[in-house]
């Protein structure tokens, strides 16, 4: 069988192709894990030419990836089973902006960046903000996150509604338009988080918020991040109208430093955003400084200026790219977890000490506020002692997690990179997640070697 000449007949030629540079294009994501060529990369259109190349992968048994930015950490958008990747770049229409009812709905293949620019008119904004340029379609199905998840939660708490492509082509929405719902089992919840193992999300209903109407962005260093740690811990518990919290170690200021050309602190940093009406923020600033003088705080800074907020803000944003800027003949290996915040603190202790133990170039930084923190390794993957610290270190530190009653990824998704701990996390819960891919996707084209088995 010609799958190019089969596929014709359901998407035009032209958006069909298995040039070297478009399967290069495909064969790998922003994580440290090896590529793998597709046979052929698929663009449609809509939601129609979708359910048409899923009919046609499902009856002839043809394994299907959906394709996003490549942004993903943990090979979920690589083919290893070569097939058809299926990138939805060109479902990128924003459809509507409800402002009265604080929703959109956009095409799986727009970006959070897209959407936000188009809000700013409205004076609306979407709040889930992974730090990268990824696709609405990818943030959802690996239940994406990021620094605003302290006040405004994951993309699982602002999806209402996704349009779904199941494995067989039928077409099934997994919500409404409802800002809630008592009606039947969670669908929307199901498929956020799928990483494509189920069907292919192809349009989302998403909930907006108001820009609010001041911010205030906040530099808190200290002496040693067990002090910092703490201190997020305090503030956390005092009923502060926390947007962000973010920690940066002393190894990762140094990189911004180095790069960024600022002259921070070369120590543990937390950096704080506030938002809301102009004179709560004063009384929230005042009541964080009053809050914060137990702690061995070596500076305290906020800014109102926007300008001054976006340079600080992007200290935290770039630092993986300074890291790759520090080591250009290596890659970069990142990993999260995510524990109850009482046990952050022994948490980053821990892994700070595993990365001094491995000798790897890391840093440790995390959406602190919600108990989330990522490595940053520098790794050469043709040194095999490297190779082995890396794994090592990246073992320690989710048994160390799993243990302590956190899990293996606060935000990156499972893929290929933590899908040994699936079982070990989930237990008898396994089971049924494998028992629902099955029911789903009888074939196995969805996805496969992701997520479950």
């Amino acid at each position: 069988m010609d799958i190019v000449t089969e596929l014709s007949k359901v998407i035009h030629s032209g958006r069909i192709s298995t040039a070297a540079s478009v399967i290069s294009q495909h064969n790998h994501d922003a994580s440290y894990h090896p590529a793998a060529d597709p046979d052929v990369v698929v663009f449609p259109e809509n939601t129609k030419e979708v359910s048409g190349i899923l009919s046609f992968a499902n009856k002839h048994g043809i394994p299907v990836t959906p394709f996003g930015k490549g942004s993903s950490l943990e090979g979920h958008a690589i083919p290893y089973n070569g097939g058809i990747s299926l990138d939805l770049g060109l479902m990128n229409q924003l459809k509507t902006i409800e402002e009265t009812d604080g929703y959109v709905v956009a095409g799986a293949g727009l970006t959070q960046f897209q959407l936000n620019d188009a809000l700013k008119k409205h004076g609306l904004f979407f709040s889930v903000d992974p730090g990268a340029e990824a696709a609405l379609g990818g943030m959802a199905g690996t239940n994406a996150s990021g620094s605003y998840t302290v006040k405004y939660g994951t993309m699982r708490d602002n999806i209402l509604d996704m349009e779904v492509v199941l494995p067989n082509g039928e077409i099934i929405h997994t919500g409404s338009k409802a800002l809630k719902s008592s009606s039947g089992l969670h669908l929307s919840g199901l498929f956020a988080g799928s990483e494509g193992v189920l069907g292919v999300i192809t349009e989302l209903t998403l909930r907006v918020h108001p820009i609010p109407e001041a911010t205030v962005a906040v530099r808190a260093v200290f002496h040693d991040f067990e002090e910092a740690v703490t201190a997020v811990v305090r503030l956390r518990t005092a009923g502060l109208d926390l947007a962000r919290i973010e920690f940066v170690d002393a190894a990762s200021v140094a990189h911004v430093n180095q790069f960024a050309h600022t002259t921070y602190k070369e120590q543990p940093t937390i950096f704080f955003e506030l938002n809301g009406e102009t004179e709560h923020l004063r009384h929230q600033i005042d009541r964080m400084e009053q809050l914060l003088k137990p702690f061995e705080v070596a500076e305290f800074l906020a800014e109102t200026d926007p300008a001054a907020q976006e340079r600080l803000w992007d200290a935290r944003h770039n630092l993986a790219y300074y890291y790759i800027q520090a080591a250009p003949t290596k890659q970069m290996l990142v990993t999260d977890v995510c524990l109850p915040i009482s046990k952050l603190s022994d948490a980053i202790l821990h892994a700070r000490q595993t990365i001094e133990e491995s000798g790897l170039e890391a840093g440790i930084v995390g959406h602190v506020g919600d108990g989330n923190f990522h490595i940053i390794a520098m790794v050469d993957f043709h040194n095999p002692a490297e190779v082995s610290a890396a794994k090592q270190l990246h073992a320690a530190v989710v048994d160390y997690t799993l243990v302590n009653e956190g899990t293996c990824t606060g935000e990156h998704g499972v893929g290929v990179g933590k899908k040994k701990y699936q079982k070990l996390e989930h237990g008898a819960a396994y089971e049924l997640m494998r028992t629902i891919k099955r029911a789903v996707d009888p074939r196995g084209i969805m996805n496969p070697g992701k997520l479950v088995d």
